[in-house]
C-alpha cells in the first residue's frame, strides 16, 4: 500500500493535519507551499517543496489545502500529474465536487471535506462527501487523514455540506461569541476579566463533555431548579428569542454557503448536487 500523502498548501489546517499524521507515523508526508516562511513551520519527518506538481506525483492521496479563491488555478496546475488511482481530498470551503472534477480534467476520486478550527488542537469534526469514483479503501484513507484532527462524519451530497458548513464549520465562532459575552458579563459584575473567562471556558468544556453522552434538553432540565438562578437566567434568554436567533444564524450561514457554492460551480457549468444555478 502507498503511504505517501501530499498536501498542496501549507496553512494552519494543513499544518495541524500533517503534524498529527507525522506523530502517528503511518504516512510519508510532503507539503507543497510557495512561501518559505510557511514551509519552515514543518519539521522532519515531513518534507517540503515549492513544487506542487512534484509533490503530488507519487502520492496515494493529494490534500488540497489552499484558499477557495486560488483552488481552480492550483487544481488545473496539478491536474495532468494526478492519476486515476490517486485520491484527491479538498478542504477548501464552498467548492463543490463537480468543479474540482472538472478542473482535474476527467474522472478522478474526489472527497470534499468541511473541517473546523478545533482541528488545530485535535478536537475538530469534519463533514465528508465523496464522488462516485471513490472506493471503500479510499474512503478509509480519507478518514485516516481527516481523523488525525478529530471526528469524521460522511454525508451524501454537496448540499449536505452546506448545512455542515453552517453548523460545525462556522459553529466555533458562535460558541466563541457566547464565551466572550458571558465572560464580559462576569467582569461587568465584578470579577477579574481573566477569572471570568477561565470560569466560562471551563464551564463550556464540562457542559460539552456531558452533552456527548446525554440529551441536552434533559441536561438542561436537570440543572434548572424551580425558582432558582438558572430558571431566572433561562427565562430571560427565552424572552430574547435566543433559540430563534441561533436558528436564523445557522440558516443564514447555510444560505451563504449555497451562494458561494453556486459561484464556484459557475466555473464548471455544473451546479452542486440538489441545487440550481443562482439559488
Amino acid at each position: 500500500m502507498n503511504h505517501h500523502i501530499a498536501f498542496v498548501g501549507g496553512g494552519n489546517m494543513a499544518h495541524a493535519l500533517a503534524t498529527r499524521l507525522a506523530a502517528a507515523g503511518a504516512f510519508d508526508l510532503v507539503v507543497a507551499e510557495p512561501l518559505a516562511e510557511q514551509r519552515a513551520r514543518f519539521e522532519p519527518p515531513i518534507t517540503t517543496t515549492a513544487d506542487n506538481v512534484a509533490a503530488v506525483r507519487d502520492a496515494a492521496a493529494v490534500v488540497l489545502a489552499v484558499k477557495p479563491q486560488v483552488l481552480e488555478t492550483v487544481v488545473r496546475e496539478i491536474g495532468a500529474a494526478v492519476r486515476e488511482e490517486q485520491l484527491v481530498v479538498s478542504i477548501a470551503a464552498g467548492v463543490p465536487l463537480a468543479s474540482i472534477e472538472h478542473w482535474l480534467g476527467g474522472a478522478r476520486s474526489v472527497v470534499r471535506c468541511m473541517p473546523n478550527t478545533p482541528a488545530l488542537v485535535g478536537a475538530g469534526i469534519s463533514g465528508l462527501v465523496a464522488n462516485a469514483a471513490v472506493t471503500p479503501a479510499e474512503r478509509r484513507l480519507a478518514e485516516d487523514v481527516l481523523g488525525a484532527a478529530g471526528d469524521v462524519v460522511w454525508f451524501e451530497s454537496d448540499a449536505d455540506l452546506d448545512i455542515v458548513t453552517a453548523l460545525s464549520g462556522s459553529g466555533p465562532a458562535y460558541f466563541f461569541a457566547v464565551i466572550e459575552a458571558l465572560a464580559n458579563a462576569g467582569a461587568r459584575l465584578g470579577l477579574a476579566p481573566e477569572t471570568a473567562r477561565r470560569l466560562v471556558v471551563a464551564t463550556a468544556l464540562g457542559a460539552a463533555r456531558m452533552a456527548e453522552d446525554d440529551d441536552p434538553r434533559e441536561l438542561r432540565r436537570r440543572v434548572t431548579s424551580p425558582g432558582g438562578t438558572t430558571e431566572r437566567a433561562l427565562s430571560i434568554l427565552a424572552q430574547g428569542s435566543l433559540p430563534e436567533l441561533l436558528d436564523a444564524a445557522v440558516e443564514g450561514a447555510c444560505q451563504r454557503s449555497r451562494e458561494l457554492a453556486c459561484e464556484f460551480a459557475g466555473d464548471s457549468g455544473q451546479p452542486p448536487d440538489g441545487q440550481q444555478q443562482g439559488a
